[in-house]
């Protein structure tokens, strides 16, 4: 058998990447829309679902509000003393509640949400995996992805918005504390500008991004967990592990990717 040239040896290993890579995407893109397509199939999981909806959106409630008023804190604090040196601090309310409702809110949230729900869906689902959970429901003819990814993936697309939501008005809240009750600004001035200043199309792209960080968050860590088997690195728990910190990882990278991508499209 001939050997490689060595010059051709680097450009072999970058195709064989981007095939892996390639093959790798359709791969997540057709666990994804064969989920998604499963939400609305009869019966409908509502049961399911509810419970997901709180696992993820309801027990992420206190994390997101302390998340979100240290980090309104921290801009109302920074914002101040940047626009104190123009003269414009009586825009400190329009500068916060932008830059959360716009890109903080929706981009922290969805990282908090990966780290605290995410991670445990991957591992719960990588368990059941290398326990032969789900290859009983295989065997009991029940669709392991409609049953496992489906409720989850409907979970993450109602609970991502509503956590933002509650994220931006936090981190408003604490803009408020360090703008008005410790730096001296008017709690009138501040509101003012935020109601002059944010207009329904940043909400609107806010809300557009968390639901597109939903459908990233529980697609990546689903599948992550349903394919733990499948893993070159190691196999039982040494896989569950691995499993779950790719599902943050990969998770938290595409969510500053796709931010920067949808970015470009809403401004």
């Amino acid at each position: 058998m001939e050997r490689m040239p060595i010059v051709t040896m680097p450009l072999s290993a970058v195709g064989r990447l981007t095939i892996s890579l390639i093959q790798e995407m359709g791969r997540i893109a057709i666990f994804f829309f064969y989920a998604f397509f499963h939400i609305f199939s009869f019966p409908l999981q509502i049961s399911k679902i509810v419970r997901q909806v709180y696992f993820i959106g309801m027990k992420s409630v206190f994390v997101i509000c302390l998340t979100g008023i240290s980090t309104g804190m921290v801009l109302g604090l920074q914002g101040y003393y940047t626009l104190v040196k123009f003269g414009s601090e009586g825009l400190l309310g329009a500068a916060v509640s932008l830059t959360l409702i716009r890109e903080m809110g929706p981009v922290l949230t969805a990282i908090m949400v990966t780290a605290r729900a995410g991670s445990a869906i991957a591992a719960e689902i990588g368990i059941m995996r290398i326990s032969e959970q789900i290859d009983a429901l295989e065997t009991m003819d029940i669709d392991p992805i409609r049953f496992l990814a489906s409720p989850r993936l409907a979970a993450s697309l109602i609970s991502f918005p509503l956590l933002t939501a509650i994220f931006d008005m936090v981190g408003i809240y604490g803009g408020y504390l360090t703008g008005s009750v410790l730096l001296g600004i008017s709690p009138g001035i501040y509101f003012s500008r935020i109601e002059s200043s944010v207009e329904m199309i940043d909400i609107n792209g806010g809300f557009i991004k968390s639901f597109v960080f939903a459908a990233i968050v529980a697609t990546i860590c689903c599948f992550q967990g349903y394919y733990t088997h499948k893993r070159s690195g190691g196999f039982g728990a040494e896989g569950v592990s691995l499993s779950t910190t790719s599902a943050v990882v990969i998770s938290c990278v595409l969510i500053l990717i796709t931010d920067y991508i949808l970015t470009s499209f809403l401004l």
